[in-house]
């Protein structure tokens, strides 16, 4: 083969299939922007019931046109703890069937339009000022990238067809026999384990078999050892986690194995199904100008690749708690592992911000009820003393607690405030942001107001039946405030600012009649300093802590 040819192909063949990847990428992109909300709900979605978990993981594996990418999230959710071995079994089948979306796309075979959509909604998506306009371009804009650079693919393999000992090789792969269909499916998992892609690799599949250079036969076998190979990315994803995720890593493996080994023995009888179910042989050959053309064989892989997936979870379904178990038994907890992290929240869930920003927003109530926790502490050693030393301990650890929550949070939230995102999403990440700052002031005041109650203590000192009450209302009045903002962000409900400013104000003036009461009484009669100063300075944490918690109302109103 002369090295111009060579050289030539590969440049046609690796330009397509980067402009496709690209395309998987800006497209997959577009439609998590466009259907952000969707899929936190679907994510919200999740139970044990497994045809829910099987319906979750088809539709975000069709909206995020990746099952790798299902996986990987899966495998963080696990190893967070967010999502049980069930549950990521479940979800696990559905993207099975969700991945088999992108061969359908493929199936349309519009890429003489690939070029148009590109040039069309590229300039729409850089030149958009709304951000849905400009989503939906960027998606669109993806998708003709998918087509043009199968196209270009195409074109880079239609001269191997001339070249004999191409041909050869791949017809000493072909699936005549079992060891060449074993030799097709192992090359078929290799190359996916290298792309990292079984959308890429299927197309590649997809662009050869259109132009003639393998056969229908050694297409569907090379498809078949594909779904095995994107397993590795799950497997990559799960090295260093925990577990109960490396099980959910080996589910997805488990999963893809047994299909491959109960489709080979099958496969004769596998590739006869097709032709019924198109209604034509996917391996007609028609001439267009003069040149052989496969009409039908990208719409035969793409049933043959539907078909093995939607059979192999059927026969998978029915046994997702016998396989949890087994698993459990084949990778048993260490009892040394424990977890080195506060928040639920897992690098690996990057690859999807916008479930990042529904799972910070969950952290961000787990945050707000540990508030309340320490609250009623504190509110249990003001009213009884200092008998209740469980309650002492608890404040100041879930005080250090939620400074690491703060910390592991805010890390997230950064790196997803600097991706490309639709504004309300960036917006509502810098809005966390600002409410866990908030809330990890208001843990410091409520700790403050327990070591000033200790000090007391260590004095031979005690606040009387008088400060005992006016302190008991005052934390009561701002628990009560603070349940009210804290109640919106669990429920998503609006908040009447008028009425959040009204009850500000409200408090404030309880903390300055409170205030004015106390100098009223050190004119009557002499108060120990300690006791006078302690006092006061637990009223200004109190007020404080009125003030973050109306700087976090402000962030869920928008204001800044």
């Amino acid at each position: 083969m002369e090295t111009s040819l060579i050289v030539s192909i590969s440049f046609k063949v690796l330009g397509g299939l980067a402009i496709f990847l690209l395309g998987m990428n800006y497209m997959s992109g577009g439609i998590q922007a466009v259907a952000g909300t969707k899929l936190r709900q679907l994510i919200s979605a999740v139970t044990n019931n497994r045809f829910m978990a099987l319906g979750v993981g088809f539709s975000v594996t069709a909206l995020i046109q990746s099952s790798s990418a299902t996986s990987v999230i899966v495998v963080g959710f696990v190893n967070s703890g967010v999502m049980t071995l069930v549950q990521a079994i479940g979800v696990i089948l559905g993207a099975d069937i969700g991945t088999t979306v992108t061969g359908w796309i493929l199936v349309l075979n519009i890429g003489e339009f690939g070029l148009p959509l590109i040039g069309v909604f590229g300039i729409t998506y850089l030149f958009a000022r709304k951000d849905n306009t400009r989503y939906i371009s960027m998606m669109i804009m993806g998708l003709g990238m998918i087509f043009f650079g199968l196209e270009l693919m195409k074109l880079g393999f239609t001269p191997l067809r001339d070249v004999q000992a191409f041909l050869d090789l791949f017809h000493a792969f072909r699936p005549g026999n079992f060891t060449g269909l074993i030799a097709c499916a192992m090359t078929g998992a290799f190359i996916t384990g290298i792309v990292q892609s079984s959308s890429a690799s299927v197309g590649i599949v997809m662009g050869m078999a259109s132009t003639g250079i393998m056969t229908f036969d050694t297409a569907v076998a090379l498809v078949m050892g594909m779904n095995v190979g994107t397993t590795v990315t799950a497997l990559l994803a799960s090295l260093g986690a925990t577990t109960n995720a490396k099980r959910a890593a080996y589910a997805h493996t488990l999963i893809k194995v047994i299909g491959l080994l109960w489709v080979l023995p099958l496969f004769p009888f596998f590739l006869k199904i097709i032709p019924i179910i198109m209604g034509e042989d996917p391996g007609t050959i028609r001439l267009v100008n003069g040149v052989e053309s496969y009409p039908f064989i990208i719409q035969g892989i793409a049933i043959a690749h539907t078909m093995f997936n939607i059979i192999n979870v059927v026969l998978h379904l029915p046994f997702v708690y016998q396989l949890a178990r087994f698993l459990e038994k084949v990778a048993p907890d260490r009892p040394e592992e424990t977890p080195a992290k506060i928040t639920k929240l897992d690098i690996r869930m990057l690859t999807t911000p916008v479930i990042v920003i529904e799972q910070s927003r969950r952290e961000i109530i787990n945050m707000g009820s540990i508030l309340l926790e320490m609250l009623e502490d504190l509110s249990i050693v003001v009213k009884e003393g200092f008998e209740n030393e469980k309650s002492i301990k608890s404040v100041f650890k879930r005080e250090e607690d939620l400074d690491l929550m703060q910390k592991e949070i805010s890390t997230f939230l950064v790196d997803i405030i600097s991706m490309d995102l639709p504004h309300t999403h960036v917006v509502e990440a810098q809005s966390q942001l600002r409410i866990v700052d908030e809330y990890e002031s208001i843990s410091d005041y409520i700790a403050n107001i327990m070591k000033l109650l200790l000090k007391l203590r260590d004095n031979s000192l005690k606040l009387n039946d008088v400060k005992r009450k006016e302190i008991v209302e005052l934390h009561d009045h701002i628990t009560e405030y603070f349940k009210l903002i804290n109640n919106s962000i669990r429920y998503r409900s609006r908040l009447d600012s008028s009425y959040i400013y009204a009850e500000g104000k409200s408090i404030t003036h309880h903390f300055r009649e409170l205030r004015t009461k106390h100098l009223q009484r050190l004119s009557g009669k002499k108060v120990d300093p300690l006791m006078s100063v302690s006092y006061m300075n637990m009223l200004n944490s109190y007020r404080r802590i009125r003030d973050h918690i109306m700087n976090v109302a402000e962030a869920i109103i928008g204001e800044k």
